[in-house]
């Protein structure tokens, strides 16, 4: 981040530039950008709400801090009469500034207003098709909350984003719902009982797109650590198959597994 010049780090924090690295990402100043965009969209805030935002968000890291104020939007755009808080959600959702978009994927995944499971997964898809890597790694990690607490429903509505054309909409469907993932809380019962997400994987074990077979492998490798026998006995039964798209899943799945278990699986 020191490495950052003053220009351009100036332009990242008003918002006229999108983050191009994680160093990046990481060098906003998150409550200063969002004054900008406070202003630039004409929103009136409470200063005293303003200020004990800025406080709760002091020390924080990224993922704090996007949700934080992702999240407060969230609160301020809900009060609004529903055509500016869709003309408001819209100028945030294609905002230059990737961490804006990212704020606008919780303001949207989180919003207190009554959607059902399958709304707000639907209102996501934008996100999650986002051209920035930041915007699509905070769409899944928005919504994930509600999808761990109505997994069934959750499973069977991405089941359809498997077969999208677009190869970020199919990897939402595998990331938002590993049983571990990263920067979020654990889905404990995919973490027990991972065959209640097969079926979803099993739509995506020959994708031919890279960024998609990491997702699937580091699924199978969340699950292996807590349910190995079912991680072997999958990719045993994958591995029959013989192809070179779900070979590489397969041994990037497994990497985390003992010599022992390893040796189960007949990799030849």
């Amino acid at each position: 981040m020191a490495t950052i010049n003053t220009s351009r780090l100036a332009a990242l924090n008003n918002g006229t530039v999108a983050a191009r690295t994680l160093a990046e990402c990481l060098a906003v100043d998150q409550i200063v950008l969002l004054r900008h965009i406070l202003t630039a969209l004409n929103l009136t805030v409470d200063k005293s709400a303003l200020a004990t935002l800025d406080e709760r968000c002091a020390g924080m890291g990224i993922s704090i801090q996007v949700a934080i104020i992702g999240e407060f939007l969230g609160e301020v755009t809900a009060r609004m009469p529903k055509a500016k808080r869709d003309t408001t959600l819209a100028q945030l959702s294609t905002h230059t500034s990737d961490t804006v978009r990212s704020w606008a994927a919780f303001a949207v995944g989180r919003t207190s207003v009554v959607l059902s499971l399958t709304q707000r997964l639907d209102y996501m898809r934008v996100f999650a098709a986002d051209s920035h890597f930041g915007v699509r790694e905070w769409a899944w990690i928005a919504v994930r909350p509600y999808i761990a607490a109505d997994l069934d429903l959750a499973l069977n509505c991405l089941l359809s984003w498997t077969a999208d054309s677009d190869p970020n909409i199919r990897r939402f469907a595998c990331e938002s719902t590993r049983p571990r993932g990263v920067w979020c809380e654990h889905i404990k019962q995919l973490k027990e009982h991972p065959a209640q997400g097969e079926a979803l994987l099993e739509c995506l074990k020959a994708d031919t797109e890279r960024y998609v077979q990491n997702s699937v492998a580091n699924w199978i490798n969340d699950a292996s650590k807590s349910a190995p026998d079912w991680a072997i006995q999958l990719c045993t039964r994958w591995k029959k198959e013989a192809n070179p798209d779900t070979n590489k899943i397969i041994t990037r799945a497994l990497r985390t597994l003992s010599k022992k278990d390893a040796s189960l699986l007949n990799m030849s």
